[in-house]
């Protein structure tokens, strides 16, 4: 399969090396000094699942370089995603399949403003990885999975087809009967993980372990899940709680890839998580005054601090995502 990936960060590189291994087409696009670095020495992936290296023709410095791909996995910051779809716009009307990884809810909207609405299929990845260095991804512990589907539920060919790319490369890959509930399952999720480590400022076992700060996190993902169902998305409404528990079974030292943007005053995600809940909420009359407090506290924050300095460059290639 020819596979063109958007972002060679934590998730784009990791995968996009594990399909490329498997003996797959596999184009990155990467920017900065991570694409200086991959072209000089090419693209270095460490995990306990093996490590794997890229060589250096295998990044362009832009999207207009890629030849026709079959797919797409588009792993950027959701910051870069409308300039990221109009650049695709070209390859999507040509017949080339365009999935997202990215964090949030809003990613697949957005690049249907500027994408044939039948292009794009809908997608999770569950993952932690980041640039250590310049052309060089970690991947910690053995999580490393991909849920995908089409919007209209039905099995295409296409997600068929990656789906046994997938297997065939080693990553636990499925495909999603309900892809836009699977997509909201993990931003309950992630905005409860990404919103309380980054306001709290320490680890998931700190968050869990401290009553208020837990309530904290039970709050916060309560106010996803009343969102998403005031959306008509099929979420459970004890959600909520189940993923509460869930949180309980993570190593104590878990942290979100916001927090870690944040203590290294890299821009954040913010307005895509908490801040889009909030926004969502006003708009549907739910609601939402712990992801607004979330918002409101780390908007100083939002575009990076700018005393601190090290990773923008990099980090905009793309970055951890769990």
């Amino acid at each position: 399969m020819r596979i063109a990936i958007i972002g060679a960060g934590g998730v784009g590189g990791y995968f996009g090396a594990r399909l490329a291994a498997a003996g797959d087409e596999v184009t990155f696009v990467a920017r900065g000094r991570h694409l200086a670095a991959i072209r000089e020495r090419g693209l270095t992936v460490r995990s306990p699942l093996g490590d794997l290296r890229v060589p250096s023709e295998a990044v362009v410095p832009t999207v207009s370089d890629l030849e026709a791909p079959d797919l797409v996995m588009v792993a950027v910051k959701l910051w870069d995603t409308e300039d990221v779809a109009r650049q695709l716009a070209p390859l999507a009307e040509g017949g080339a399949a365009v999935v997202s990884f990215q964090n949030g809810v809003q990613k697949d909207t957005e690049l249907r403003r500027h994408l044939p609405a039948e292009s794009v299929l809908g997608g999770v990845g569950y993952i932690s990885a980041f640039i250590e260095e310049p052309g060089v991804v970690v991947h910690n512990g053995t999580l490393q999975r991909l849920v995908f589907g089409e919007y209209d539920r039905e099995e295409s060919p296409r997600a068929r087809h990656f789906l046994d790319r997938c297997l065939a490369a080693g990553v636990d890959a499925e495909i999603s009967g309900d892809i836009e509930r699977t997509i909201w399952e993990k931003f309950v999720f992630l905005v409860g993980l990404s919103g309380t480590t980054s306001a709290v400022r320490q680890p998931i076992g700190v968050v869990r372990e401290t009553p208020g700060s837990r309530e904290l996190l039970g709050d916060v993902m309560r106010e996803v899940v009343a969102v998403g169902r005031a959306k008509g998305v099929h979420l459970d409404p004890g959600f909520a709680d189940d993923r509460l528990a869930f949180c309980d079974t993570l190593p104590a030292t878990m942290t979100s890839s916001m927090h870690n943007d944040l203590l290294r005053g890299n821009r954040l995600e913010l307005s895509w998580l908490s801040g889009a809940v909030a926004e969502l909420g006003a708009e549907l009359g739910v609601a939402t005054p712990r992801n607004r407090t979330i918002a409101d506290i780390l908007a100083p924050y939002a575009l990076g601090d700018p005393a601190t300095t090290g990773g923008a460059d990099v980090s905009a290639a793309g970055g951890a995502s769990r």
